[in-house]
């Protein structure tokens, strides 16, 4: 049985943008306490701070010479008002980003996966921040299978209610990057794209798949489009598996209209964790993502760790 590494401790509650933020470290705690409840077996994945080169393999260097700035001013936003500075984020956004990595190279060495329930900061593009998210872990997660590990190609999953804009735009044009990303409609809620047109552009045409789902949809409609979703993913090859698990999908979240239960993060998780042993010697990563009801967020992401455990 493939052991399970989950990211814990202090450094990744530093990832926390105001106490009436959506987007604060109530979320993680929550998890944390109800994942002590579950009785899953794990073991704790110590934070790790990334280095500045780290972060470079995606992000531009003016960009991260800002963020860095930004942090030591501690006040002001970082994007267009979503995303607020505040003293120490440059530290906070480079532990979660070093957390995801490190769960990618201990996922690598084999007979393991991983969850960072603070990881999965799919907004923020290249050059700027996005959407509560600074650094993107995800996308710096990718390029590094790519670029330092010389893997032939990554899938990367996202059923956060969000469009994962900072991932699909990104990677648009680059074939190595299988994307599937299932959510609410651009058209009703942030941040207004992923279209069912949009399948990559140029070589990479035919490797991307945005699945939009309508406000209200729920448990039955996630689970016909993950399965056409995975029969996508399951007509590709690919090395690792890299899966955004936001939460935010479940009815009740404040933010968001769609209407799954927990069943949907069970159903996604169980048929990824299956996926992953037929096609890439069992390597997946779990991210967290949104959700921004502490209840859901909870049940969620239990649904996710006793899957991949």
């Amino acid at each position: 049985m493939a052991m399970l590494y989950v990211a814990r401790g202090e450094a990744l509650l530093r990832y926390s943008l105001g106490q009436s933020h959506p987007m604060n470290k109530r979320r993680i705690e929550a998890f944390y306490r109800s994942l002590d409840e579950s009785g899953v077996q794990y073991t704790v994945f110590e934070p790790v701070m990334a280095s500045v080169e780290e972060i470079a393999l995606f992000h531009d260097a003016d960009y991260i010479r800002f963020v860095q700035l930004m942090s030591e001013r501690g006040r002001g936003y970082l994007d267009y008002g979503d995303t607020p500075a505040y003293p120490g984020v440059f530290e906070a956004s480079s532990y979660v980003v070093g957390t995801t990595l490190g769960l990618v190279r201990r996922v690598l060495r084999g007979g393991c996966r991983g969850f960072n329930p603070m990881g999965g900061l799919h907004h923020a593009m290249r050059s700027r921040a996005g959407g509560f998210c600074v650094f993107n872990d995800a996308a710096i997660a990718t390029e590094y299978l790519l670029r330092r590990e010389g893997l032939r190609a990554v899938a990367y999953v996202d059923i956060d209610a969000h469009h994962g804009d900072g991932m699909y735009y990104e990677f648009e044009d680059d074939p190595r990057v299988i994307f599937l990303d299932i959510h609410q409609d651009g058209a009703t809620l942030y941040p207004g794209t992923g279209f069912r047109h949009e399948r990559g552009l140029g070589e990479a045409l035919g490797k991307k798949l945005n699945i939009p789902l309508p406000p209200g949809a729920g448990d039955a409609e996630f689970k016909e489009a993950f399965d056409e979703g995975l029969r996508f993913l399951e007509a590709e090859s690919f090395d690792f598996i890299l899966f955004q698990c936001g939460a935010d999908g479940l009815s009740g979240d404040p933010l968001t209209a769609l209407e799954y239960s927990e069943e949907a993060h069970r159903y996604a998780s169980r048929a990824l964790r299956r996926l992953a042993e037929e096609k890439c010697m069992g390597r997946i990563v779990a991210m967290g993502g949104g959700g921004y009801n502490l209840e859901n967020v909870s049940k969620a992401w239990i649904e996710v760790v006793k899957a991949l455990s």
